[in-house]
């Protein structure tokens, strides 16, 4: 199957051939044409599987075809909705790589920048918005959008619009978008079915397109994981990256908090890393991005949420410090790696806390993720924390290990994440006090 079946037009097809697309992935070729029908359309795909075109290249076409219309001249006519600022620039890039040759104006709408331009893009009526809920919600409470043609209203990284908070202000933009005449699109790398109920409130008899098995981690990624305690993090983190193999690292931390202190602890032991997260501002989210796009960060460490717009390619492995607590979450992680059909490799730090979560995972993807002792670490050399004045105090505040492996199982046998290892030994059912 090539482009040219898929009912796109010349224009497009010219820049998708110098953007050097030449046959659809499975998502582009089941979900353009149901598009360019007029379909509303749920599209469910694993990261890295061509999404981004899938919903844009169809929206394209029937843009252009329907330019010569005074009617719809100076007005908004498509509206895509992400979740994070990183994102929104990706697909504009993607957008306006596609639309090089077409009669379309663009424009992105998302917090931390100066508002004037956007207020202007918004008075002036470009065609296609993409923009993140916050600011589009402020801007639209001043008065200056007017969304009366709108003929596309696209919510990207479904799941997470409206699973993580988005949801309310989701309902507050939709309110404001005309109903009749309007196609809407939902695509996720994941959808679960309580909030794929949802969607009944903003599609009307959608088409679903899903390829692969839902939640199903990328199969292009080698999957492994390390049991370590919590304060022997760090030092596994260190001495991983003592490996050159591990060349273009994305590390996944829980907190804001988490991705400044691993990056600086990284930074002294002389190894080039930065952090992106949402307390930072545009500027510097975009410069750590771009240093690490280039090269001058060999780690960039993340949040899960500011991780939604990291679009980079040769990214080999991906570092879980902190363990998801959500099976959607680490695959949208590990989807980071493994892209277009390269290997890539997720490695997953698990203390005894993740125990649950990990289990829950497995369940979730149907696969048993085999531990892998990491090799010439050895966590009973880890420097001991200083003496604390109170016993409540020690916890996890230093470096040494808060519970010891047995010694006939260590922290595991030798198997990788092809499954040429034995099973992971779980960790025991209780620890005794004082450790």
């Amino acid at each position: 199957m090539s482009f040219e079946t898929l009912g796109l037009g010349p224009n497009l097809l010219r820049s998708i051939g110098e953007v050097g697309y030449s046959t659809p992935t499975p998502i582009q070729a089941e979900a353009i044409p149901l598009i360019i029908d007029g379909n509303d359309l749920i599209g469910i795909a694993q990261t890295g599987t061509g999404k981004t075109a899938a919903f844009t290249l169809p929206m394209l076409e029937t843009l252009e075809r329907l330019t010569s219309d005074p009617s719809r001249r100076g007005k908004t006519r498509a509206l895509v909705l992400s979740p994070t600022r990183e994102l929104v620039v990706q697909i504009h890039d993607n957008v306006s790589a596609y639309a090089k040759h077409l009669p379309l104006k663009v424009a992105t709408i998302y917090g931390g920048v100066n508002e004037g331009p956007q207020k202007k893009a918004l008075q002036h009526g470009v065609d296609l918005v993409i923009a993140t809920p916050g600011r589009l919600m402020d801007l639209m409470g001043q008065g200056v959008a007017d969304f009366s043609g709108l003929e596309f209203l696209v919510l990207d990284e479904a799941d997470r619009m409206l699973d993580m908070g988005f949801l309310p202000n989701i309902r507050k933009i939709v309110l404001e978008l005309p109903k009749k005449g309007r196609q809407t699109l939902l695509f996720s790398a994941t959808l679960s079915r309580d909030i794929e109920k949802l969607t009944k409130e903003f599609l009307y008899k959608p088409k679903t397109v899903e390829i692969g098995r839902r939640t199903n981690p990328a199969d292009t990624v080698e999957q492994c994981i390390h049991q370590v305690t919590k304060s022997a993090k760090m030092h596994l983190l260190t001495h991983l990256l003592e490996d050159n193999q591990l060349h273009t690292v994305l590390v996944f931390t829980r907190t804001k908090y988490g991705a400044d202190r691993v990056a600086k602890q990284l930074s002294r032991n002389k190894i080039k890393a930065g952090a992106i997260h949402s307390n930072r501002t545009q500027n510097q989210r975009a410069r750590a991005l771009q240093d690490f796009k280039d090269g001058k960060l060999r780690v960039l460490v993340a949040t899960d949420i500011a991780a939604r717009g990291i679009d980079v390619e040769g990214i080999t492995h991906v570092i879980n410090f902190d363990f998801p607590p959500h099976p959607e979450d680490y695959v949208h992680r590990i989807g980071r790696t493994g892209r277009a059909n390269n290997v890539g490799h997720a490695i997953s730090f698990v203390t005894p806390d993740d125990s649950g979560a990990l289990r829950t995972l497995e369940r979730k993807i149907k696969r048993t993720i085999y531990n892998k002792r990491p090799e010439g670490f050895d966590p009973s050399k880890i420097p001991s924390p200083p003496p604390q004045s109170s016993p409540a105090g020690r916890g996890n505040s230093g470096g040494g290990s808060s519970f010891r492996p047995k010694k006939s199982g260590g922290f595991g046998g030798g198997g990788g994440s092809g499954g040429g290892g034995k099973p992971r030994r779980r960790f025991g059912q209780r620890r005794s006090s004082g450790r």
